[in-house]
């Protein structure tokens, strides 16, 4: 469940307008045109969903634990980790990147984000 953002690939998966065709109809003189990106996936593919993401790092590497957290008691609360990925510090900055360039276009559309839970405010009085 890894995230592989080569460096001349898009940074986001947005819809392409008439006037970005445009653009991107010709490149600029000292650029280079790109590559086709061709993506597949092999037969150990897999989904899964993450509610628990954990960052390591080191000077060669970014370590990603996902997970699923739950909380069966107010005292203990239970992550079950089901997938590492080890990213190089270049493809760690490229999906910062990616990941922010979506989230400011989800909150655009959906409103803002909250890290800390939103809780209504008590009714009747507080002592």
């Amino acid at each position: 469940m890894g995230v592989q953002v080569p460096p001349f690939a898009p940074t986001s998966s947005t819809v392409t307008t008439e006037s970005d065709a445009m653009s991107q109809q010709k490149p600029a003189e000292n650029q280079p045109e790109q590559p086709t990106l061709k993506v597949t996936t092999t037969e150990a593919y897999r989904d899964g969903y993450a509610n628990s993401v954990q960052v390591r790092m080191s000077v060669w590497d970014f370590f990603l634990v996902f997970g699923t957290m739950s909380q069966e008691s107010p005292e203990q609360v239970q992550v079950s980790n089901f997938q590492g990925i080890y990213l190089s510090p270049q493809q760690a900055k490229a999906l910062w990147n990616v990941l922010g360039h979506n989230l400011a276009q989800y909150e655009q559309t959906f409103g803002n984000l909250a890290l800390e839970p939103q809780f209504p405010p008590p009714e009747g009085p507080v002592h």
